[in-house]
């Protein structure tokens, strides 16, 4: 995995567990990797992995058995799902909006191409 540097590493893990999630790569219920285990795995120091870990549980889309691990929770597909979507109608769209606006791009040009877009994939 490579970082960027204009957000914090933890964060970055963030999203590639919640990427995973999304995708059903793993599955609500399934354990998740080990802090040491997905350290490595990213090659990052184990407390950023942890960092990452009790950032996501305080999202409750982990929650931790103790002695067992990590576990991906009942409803975070949803949960991620929602904060993900808010996140890009309010910070990625308007800028989408903007540019539009800005090449002369309409609405109902946007939608030919989003409908084209879902044809392909």
């Amino acid at each position: 995995m490579e970082f960027n540097k204009n957000q914090p590493i933890y964060l970055q893990i963030a999203e590639y567990v919640s990427e995973n999630i999304l995708t059903e790569k793993w599955k609500e219920g399934d354990r998740v990797l080990s802090v040491r285990e997905l350290s490595m795995k990213l090659q990052v120091n184990p407390n950023t992995v942890m960092r990452t870990y009790n950032h996501l549980q305080s999202e409750d889309v982990l929650h931790n058995q103790r002695g067992i691990g990590y576990f991906i929770s009942e409803g975070s597909t949803e949960k991620i799902r929602s904060i993900k979507k808010d996140q890009y109608i309010k910070v990625q769209l308007p800028e989408v909006f903007k540019t539009g606006k800005l090449l002369g791009i309409t609405p109902g040009e946007l939608s030919d191409l989003y409908t084209q877009y879902l044809k392909e994939v």
